[in-house]
């Protein structure tokens, strides 16, 4: 596994990628019209490749062998309601497929996405996690992230219950 940061000429594969992971993860919880209009507005041109070039937005791939993205982990500005201080940044995805779940990359990510919040000045790190994805909250409880709101995350017409978790740093 390489890790490595991501560069605008990723946007494509990471985009193609990021749907993937999605939709193996959350798919059937939605109808098809609300997970395209999501798919696309995230995850498309205007979405996540389009951070790629924004300095707001750190991202760090994961690739396995022969050039695939197995993962990755984008940081930004937090997008949360509320009031979280400027020395607050949100772990926005962290994606790993499923072929490399449990192989170490998940961890990898994380201690990236650790230290380079450190390394910004961050003195907190936040992240919204689905409120029925146990495996994810036990990863980052591990971590010492903890629970200390709620968000409602929309996915087309339909709205999830999202938990917000923190960890300061």
């Amino acid at each position: 596994m390489i890790l490595r940061d991501a560069l605008p000429a990723d946007g494509p594969a990471l985009s193609e990628m990021a749907k993937r992971c999605y939709c193996d993860t959350f798919g059937t919880l939605y109808r098809a019209s609300d997970l395209a209009a999501f798919l696309d507005a995230t995850f498309g041109e205007n979405g996540l490749p389009s951070h790629l070039s924004d300095p707001a937005y750190k991202m760090r791939l994961a690739e396995a062998e022969g050039g695939a993205i197995a993962g990755f982990a984008k940081l930004g500005p937090v997008v949360f309601p509320g009031d979280w201080g400027a020395r607050t940044v949100e772990l926005h995805q962290l994606y790993v497929l499923g072929p490399w779940q449990g192989e170490g990359v998940a961890p990898a990510l994380m201690d990236w996405a650790l230290a380079t919040a450190r390394a910004q000045g961050a003195d907190r790190l936040v992240l919204s996690v689905y409120v029925d994805n146990h495996r994810a909250q036990r990863f980052y409880a591990r971590y010492g992230f903890v629970e200390v709101g709620r968000y409602e995350f929309v996915v087309g017409e339909q709205v999830d219950d999202d938990r917000i978790w923190s960890l300061d740093l």
